[in-house]
């Protein structure tokens, strides 16, 4: 088994490795146009950090001086303290917005036009003036080397910071548009990953997946057998840089639980005699993309890619968490108290000999390995499933939607909730959001529009007829 404190501490200096290459590949690039980055953004060095910028948006001298300029800003901002790049990130949300006069003035002339000529240029001078120039300062970063993943990581940081500032919030969504532009979906490319992947991306794998964690590189390697796929979407100017990335099993019949896909020691399977895909991972790599949506494309390209390779795979479905579950029960479990369970689930309860920690559905849960007492386990199945069940598909958000996250996910991309899986996740993750609880969305390609219209026009949740029937238990 690999140390996985020691294994994020070596990627931790792999990536401290590639800013400074990046660091230095713009100091080559900055050239004489370079400006000594100031270590704190006093008032002095403010005022150059601001002059700096003006320079980027200035259009004398050509491509490689415009590229010189950007390179130079790129590096004073790596350069900067934490609270220095919040000053920086101020700085330019205040200094290069809208100019807000200009829109105002442009806006009472087009009230006032006469003609359809006038008011055509009038509008034209509108959309120009409400572009922040700060926009255009951010796309010169395009043409740098890294310049892309530059910006995905400045967004990162600073969506934390929008939380708080208003000034930040507006940088923020500009930065967002502008991303969005870029990772359209027609500009990515779906890859596989494989064993013989380069080593540096293989690790940036293992620190990426979300959902399972990988403990090991021989756990990696399972999930990468020839019963398993793996695909990512990559963007042409993050060509080393997973954007998000999915997992897949090969297997007979429906998946019930991860423990069993996960299994090191488990003999690999004929991909030949699969008759179902199972999605069981899929995890956003790139924080600074958040808000942009991949894994519906993701998902689609992979179902075509895998259609392509093994045509005789006839279901295409999830094992999926059930994230907000944990949280949603023990809300309700104060509401509603007793009236949460029926009178015989109360009973089975009560009927466990063990009253030391209380037989509530929250005290039970919180027993250490309380799946592994087969009478707990028991008097908890049938009231979790109902319990799960009614999450899924009576529970909305204010708007109407699927109150898990993960639910609205595949619901939106027209998927089914096909099956409710009792112990499908016994990790400590598992335990503590979903209560060992997994589902199955079901990809059915003759429902999959049907669905997608019911959910998102009316907020319909389909289901199989064997999970509408819990709901009645």
């Amino acid at each position: 088994m690999t140390d996985r404190s020691g294994f994020l501490d070596g990627v931790y200096d792999f990536t401290i490795s590639n800013l400074r290459t990046l660091k230095a590949r713009w100091r080559d690039l900055a050239g004489p146009t370079r400006t000594t980055a100031p270590l704190a953004l006093t008032d002095g060095g403010a005022e150059r950090l601001i002059e700096q910028m003006r320079d980027c948006l200035e259009s004398r001298g050509g491509e490689v001086s415009a590229r010189a300029r950007a390179a130079a800003l790129g590096e004073t901002y790596l350069s900067l303290s934490p609270q220095g790049r919040e000053r920086f990130l101020g700085l330019l949300a205040s200094e290069f917005d809208i100019d807000h006069a200009a829109v105002a003035a442009s806006s009472q002339r087009l009230a006032h036009a006469r003609s359809e000529d006038e008011k055509r240029k009038i509008e034209r001078a509108l959309r120009e003036a409400l572009e922040p120039p700060r926009t255009r300062l951010l796309m010169q970063f395009n043409a740098l080397p890294n310049g892309v993943k530059f910006l995905v990581d400045m967004r990162a940081e600073l969506m934390v910071l929008a939380r708080q500032d208003e000034g930040l919030a507006a940088l923020d969504y500009d930065l967002y548009t502008l991303l969005a532009s870029w990772f359209d979906e027609g500009f990515l490319e779906v890859r596989r990953i494989t064993w013989e992947s380069p080593a540096a991306l293989l690790e940036k794998l293992m620190v990426y997946e979300a959902v399972h964690e990988i403990r090991s590189w021989s756990d990696l390697k399972n999930r990468l057998e020839a019963d398993r796929r793996c695909f990512a979407y990559f963007h042409p100017r993050m060509p080393d840089e997973p954007l998000i990335f999915v997992e897949v099993a090969l297997v007979q019949g429906m998946a019930d639980n991860v423990q069993s896909l996960l299994d090191e020691t488990a003999p690999v399977g004929d991909p030949m005699s699969a008759d179902t895909a199972i999605f069981y991972s899929i995890s956003n790599c790139q924080r600074g993309l958040s808000g942009i949506s991949f894994g519906d494309f993701l998902i689609k390209r992979v179902v075509d890619r895998l259609a392509a390779e093994l045509p005789h795979l006839t279901r295409y479905a999830t094992l999926s968490p059930l994230p907000g579950f944990h949280a949603w029960l023990d809300g309700r479990t104060i509401e509603e108290s007793d009236d949460l369970l029926t009178l015989s689930e109360r009973r089975a309860l009560e009927a466990l000999s063990d009253t030391s920690t209380g037989h509530s559905l929250t005290a039970l849960l919180e027993r250490p390995h309380w799946y592994e007492d087969d009478a707990v386990a028991q008097a908890l199945k049938a009231p979790l499933l109902r319990l799960a069940a009614r999450y899924l598909l009576t529970e909305k958000t204010a708007r109407g939607r699927a109150l898990d996250g993960v639910e609205h996910f595949h619901l939106s991309n027209g998927a089914r909730v096909e099956r409710i899986n009792w112990l499908g996740d016994l990790s400590p993750k598992g335990l503590q959001q979903s209560a060992g609880i997994m589902i199955n969305y079901l990809y059915r390609s003759s429902d999959i529009e049907a669905n997608h219209e019911a959910y998102t026009g009316d907020g319909e949740v389909k289901s199989s007829t064997a999970v509408s029937r819990l709901l009645k238990t």
